[in-house]
């Protein structure tokens, strides 16, 4: 499959393009033909790409977030949890698969874990409905966490979504309330509880998965509360001003540890997660592991009251 590149890695494109052409010239030199030119051809596409992916702007991150081969849960699941058995349905509806969970282990840990997922190609995408949970996905999430809680389990998310889905039987079956009712499961839940945003964390669809203790970010992922696009759409009336509206929303991550509604960002490879997902894989779980162990030390009393107060004191910094 040819790689997906973004508009301001065309250059770096070029130069793969390069890299191949003479790759494939070397076959028929002879072995070791171009193999200098070639290696001093990856070194400078290397070094290029960890220039571009140094100055990002919102915009640029808010694509790289979107990125289409960027791990998604699935990929997580497969790199970090063993044993994986997925639990499915809300036992009130249907069993809505933009938001995917289950049991598992986690590095030895037994823990519930859960959250968006896109899908790699149309077939998948569709089932997955991009990522964009229905009600049923919410519910299924609260009865995810009631498990977690009854079985005292730590509760691991993984956030990836544009939004709820906002279809009219999504909103018939109460959309609105099943984002809040699994925002404040996750907000009283008596076990541990990280969340770490993938991707693209949009609107309540997001933070319907990160009520968590602490919330971890990936260095170019997204967090907001509407997408660049709708922001633009109701501020200018026009959509097409969506890197405007990222530029002043404060989405990225450096924007949120700053707000202090992010708790850590975890670093990406050079030139996006997609560039080398099992590396990316590898960090959230070193990050992921590294909070959980701190937070498993905590009571449920303590665990409830840290929490609280994480969420008490967004946007109070500087008031009296």
């Amino acid at each position: 499959m040819a790689a997906h590149y973004l508009d301001f890695e065309r250059p770096i494109a070029d130069l793969e393009s390069k890299i191949e052409e003479l790759s494939k010239l070397s076959e028929t030199a002879g072995p070791g033909a171009f193999d200098g030119e070639i290696q001093a051809l990856r070194d400078r596409a290397q070094q290029m790409r960890k220039e571009a992916y140094a100055g990002l702007d919102a915009w640029q991150k808010t694509m790289v977030a979107r990125h289409p081969e960027r791990p998604h849960l699935k990929d997580y699941i497969a790199g970090l949890i063993d044993q994986f058995v997925e639990l499915r349905g809300d036992r009130k509806f249907a069993d809505d698969q933009a938001i995917v969970g289950g049991l598992g282990r986690f590095r030895g840990i037994p823990v519930v874990v859960m959250g968006h997922e896109k899908g790699h190609d149309t077939t998948t995408r569709l089932k997955h409905n991009f990522g964009m949970a229905r009600p049923e996905g919410y519910r299924k999430a609260v009865r995810l966490m009631d498990m977690a809680e009854r079985f005292n389990l730590p509760v691991i998310t993984f956030v990836d979504t544009a939004g709820a889905y906002p279809g009219l039987g999504a909103e018939e079956r109460g959309q609105a309330e099943a984002i809040a009712r699994s925002t404040e499961r996750g907000l009283v839940l008596g076990t541990p509880m990280i969340a770490t945003i993938v991707g693209e964390g949009g609107s309540g669809g997001a933070i319907a998965l990160a009520g968590a203790n602490k919330v971890l970010i990936l260095e170019h992922s997204i967090y907001s509360v509407i997408s660049p696009e709708g922001a633009a759409s109701i501020l200018w009336r026009d959509g097409a001003r969506a890197k405007d509206a990222a530029a002043n929303m404060k989405i990225t991550a450096q924007d949120l540890i700053g707000l202090k509604i992010v708790d850590r960002i975890v670093e990406e490879p050079a030139g996006g997660a997609h560039s080398d997902p099992s590396a990316a894989i590898e960090a959230v779980g070193d990050a992921v592991e590294d909070e959980l162990k701190a937070l498993m030390k905590l009571s449920a009393a303590e665990l409830k009251k840290q929490r609280a107060a994480r969420f008490y004191a967004i946007g109070r910094e500087g008031l009296q």
